[in-house]
């Protein structure tokens, strides 16, 4: 990877906003980190911003969850082409955020080096 990558993170749990943030923080390619603690805050920051390069999305969070972001993002022109990571403890939901256009599925507790192997398999 050699560009310089802004990332939306998406999670209604600061704690685990604030890992992914700094596990982000710690790769040279990675710009910018963008916050959002449920989904239609993501989906307006989505919205607002052109330079967001990937989404890593919780799917359990209060307002509007993982999958309603997933079904906004893949239903609008402008947008649809974002990679998507989905986070979760939910292995249930695996298949669901799939098949709504996920582009890969991360089990939480998050892993640096998991997380680096699927951005970097997806923005390349």
């Amino acid at each position: 990877m050699s560009k310089e990558l802004i990332i939306l993170a998406v999670d209604d749990d600061l704690i685990n906003l604030k890992l992914l943030k700094s596990m982000l923080m710690k790769n040279p390619d990675v710009k910018e980190v963008l916050e959002a603690k449920n989904g239609a805050d993501a989906v307006s920051q989505i919205k607002s911003r052109s330079d967001i390069n990937l989404i890593l999305l919780d799917i359990i969070m209060p307002i509007m969850n993982g999958l309603e972001v997933l079904k906004v993002v893949r239903s609008d022109e402008n947008i649809e082409q974002l990679p998507i990571i989905v986070l979760t403890t939910d292995e249930t939901k695996k298949t669901e955020a799939l098949e709504l256009g996920a582009n890969d599925f991360l089990m939480k507790p998050i892993r640096s080096v998991e997380l680096m192997q699927k951005i970097e398999a997806i923005i390349i």
